[in-house]
């Protein structure tokens, strides 16, 4: 484990083939942008994470604040999890998240979710389908300006924060972690992004252009690149 530093990464689009999911009335419940756009499949339900879990209930409880309680009541708990939720960094196919998780531990790394916010690795967190990209379907498309109640596990500290991820995912972690003093980000792009003062820029040579931001993490482990 290295001191000193955080490393947010961008999430990813494919999940593990057994990714928990909520439920409301025997329906599996599945996390997209728009839920009145998705094409409606029998046994499940699609939400907004901001969406009421229940219209008729009085205390008008999203599914975001839901999902904060489950975690409060299993997330510690290895054997006590009914709805068989990942933690963050076991939901997603690529391999990267776990060889971070290996290489710094669960208590620095996190995940820059489009649907949930930055989560800590160890959040138990449900398949969703939510991303910022273009080409993702209009239903699963995040608009920039679109309002979410993100959540930001992030702790308060003078480590240095370390971002690995595309440049749709930028401006929201910009704005999370706004109240930090030493970010650095790795980019790809030909023109460089525009950040504030508190945020130092590196760009990532390489040729890969979809999901570049695994290969610079892994060379970032690997020492073979640092921060600016």
């Amino acid at each position: 484990m290295k001191p000193n530093i955080k490393i947010v990464i961008a999430c990813a689009g494919s999940k593990v083939a057994d990714a928990g999911r909520m439920e409301r009335d025997e329906h599996a419940v599945e996390f997209v942008a728009l839920p009145h756009e998705a094409s409606s499949q029998k046994d499940v339900l699609y939400a907004h994470p901001d969406d009421k879990v229940d219209d008729n209930a009085d205390d008008g409880q999203s599914w975001r604040q839901k999902l904060c309680d489950y975690n409060k009541k299993y997330r510690n708990k290895r054997s006590d999890n009914p709805l068989n939720l990942k933690p963050a960094y076991l939901l997603y196919k690529p391999p990267i998240y776990r060889q971070l998780v290996a290489h710094y531990g669960c208590d620095n790394v996190f995940i820059l979710s489009a649907g949930w916010g930055l989560l800590d690795a160890s959040f138990l967190t449900p398949y969703y389908d939510i991303a910022f990209s273009k080409q993702a379907e209009r239903y699963k498309r995040r608009d920039p300006k679109d309002t979410y109640e993100d959540l930001c596990f992030l702790p308060p500290s003078d480590d240095k924060v370390v971002f690995f991820g595309g440049k749709d995912y930028l401006p929201m972690f910009l704005e999370l972690t706004k109240n930090y003093k030493k970010r650095w980000v790795f980019y790809n792009s030909a023109c460089t992004p525009s950040v504030s003062q508190n945020c130092a820029l590196r760009r990532y040579e390489t040729r890969t252009r979809t999901n570049w931001h695994y290969c610079a993490a892994q060379d970032f482990m690997a020492g073979k690149i640092a921060c600016p």
